[in-house]
């Protein structure tokens, strides 16, 4: 950290690094809250008293398992499993499952703790945690991933429940999936247990909006910021990285508020399509084939394909990064900025570098962090939670409106939360602030446990 924060904030940051050797977004996760925090701390001396930060930097449970299956060919695999129950100050833990061979404990610990703020900004009662495995889906049947998520489930099982933790999906883990992890919990438990779970299929117990959440919500978000310079989508060109869930649903709304997406991204490279992302051939090729993003680019006459590179080449005014952590350094912040770049909007967890985020701070862009801007995703999932437990089942209407004046709630608290500290303009520290607040009260009413 540097040199301008308290030695108390150094101090808890040290007994972070100390206690989670290895361990380095989790690490990039607490040192950006950190950062933020001195201001509370020097107005609320009780929270250093109480070791209210050190509290709340340390998960309440981490879980850890082997996660045997077998293959098509009959060869026995062995994965590994995680679920961190990060804190439960304001409802049952709450937050994704992520199969992806990249996962380790580290980066499970730095979701959970980002899931702590982003579930409290958003006002319902849900705490946070995260969970998944180094499980790779791709090139995988559909039979070879029910095993796995039977076997996963067979031991998480025992963790979870509506008023103690209720998982959903992340990267790697869509509505399949989630069938899976659900029919083996349901058969384990004799219990149809709907709240359990969410992202679940609209035939059974899941809720309208939800697969659009995320990237609907970022977009809300975008508006609301845009809204207090004055400004808005339209006529605005827009760079959304990423072509799952929350890309595609960005992209979508994007489009209705008036703005034209015109690059799109996945592992492999990304496309350019000047007459603005084709959202139906996108879905075609990602949602049912799941093919490639050159895959669009081969049936598109007005786009082009990109191997590798970096989609931040792209001018924009509007740039969404989408995909996963730390997809955006400063080396591309910069060449956003000179691209005339305006706004950065945060549709995945912490996918911009403490670096590009100085680059965006010092050139004036309006920056969305991830927990505030990508928010509506688990928002939408305690909205599924609402309708099971009353039995209830909303239009896509109603459930679009209530996320999108939750996302006009996240923004406003951002907002006023900076403004009342001392930085406005700075929805980073409003975020951290403002969430921190409402989870800090609730851990001190608890008591010391």
């Amino acid at each position: 950290m540097n040199g301008e924060v308290p030695a108390s904030v150094q101090a808890i940051y040290d007994e972070v690094l100390h206690r989670n050797a290895g361990e380095t977004e989790f690490h990039q996760a607490v040192r950006e809250v950190l950062e933020s925090l001195a201001v509370v701390l020097d107005r609320h001396s009780e929270y250093t008293e109480m070791k209210t930060v050190q509290r709340i930097c340390e998960p309440e449970r981490q879980i850890i398992f082997r996660v045997p299956w077998q293959d098509d060919r009959g060869e026995v695999q062995i994965n590994r499993g995680f679920r961190v129950e990060f804190n439960s100050a304001l409802g049952p833990y709450k937050g994704g499952l992520r199969f992806h061979p990249s996962v380790n404990l580290g980066i499970v610990k730095f979701l959970g703790f980002e899931q702590i703020f982003k579930n409290a900004l958003t006002g319902m009662p849900i705490g946070g945690g995260k969970g998944g495995s180094d499980f790779d889906p791709k090139g995988r049947s559909d039979a070879e991933i029910m095993r796995f998520c039977q076997s996963f489930m067979t031991e998480l099982y025992r963790h979870l429940g509506e008023y103690t933790d209720v998982p959903a999906g992340d990267i790697g883990v869509g509505a399949r999936e989630i069938g899976f992890l659900f029919g083996q919990y349901k058969r384990i438990t004799n219990r149809y247990e709907s709240g359990v779970l969410t992202g679940k299929g609209l035939g059974w117990g899941g809720a309208l909006v939800r697969t659009e959440a995320t990237g609907y919500g970022a977009a809300f978000f975008a508006e609301a910021m845009m809204k207090v310079r004055g400004e808005s989508f339209d006529g605005r060109r827009v760079v959304v990285s990423g072509s799952g869930n929350v890309a595609v649903y960005g992209i979508e709304k994007v489009h209705q508020l008036g703005g034209t997406a015109v690059a799109c991204s996945d592992s492999t490279g990304y496309v350019v399509d000047e007459q603005g992302i084709d959202l139906e051939l996108l879905k075609q090729v990602k949602e049912i084939e799941r093919g490639r993003i050159a895959d669009y680019a081969e049936r598109r006459g007005s786009a082009g394909f990109v191997a590798g590179g970096s989609i931040w080449d792209v001018p924009c005014d509007v740039a969404m990064p989408s995909a996963t952590q730390n997809e955006l350094d400063g080396d591309a912040a910069a060449v956003l900025v000179r691209n005339g770049c305006r706004y950065v909007v945060e549709g995945a967890n912490m996918p911009a570098t403490p670096e590009a985020v100085d680059v965006f701070r010092e050139a004036g862009v309006g920056f969305a962090p991830g927990k505030a801007a990508n928010a509506g995703g688990v928002a939408t999932s305690a909205l599924e939670m609402q309708q099971n437990a009353s039995r209830d089942r909303w239009t896509f209407e109603h459930s679009e409106a209530r996320l999108a004046e939750i996302m006009r709630d996240i923004h406003a608290r951002c907002h006023e939360t900076a403004e009342e500290y001392g930085a406005p303009g700075d929805l980073v520290l409003g975020a951290n602030v403002a969430g921190f607040l409402q989870v800090a009260e609730a851990v001190h009413a608890h008591g010391l446990i």
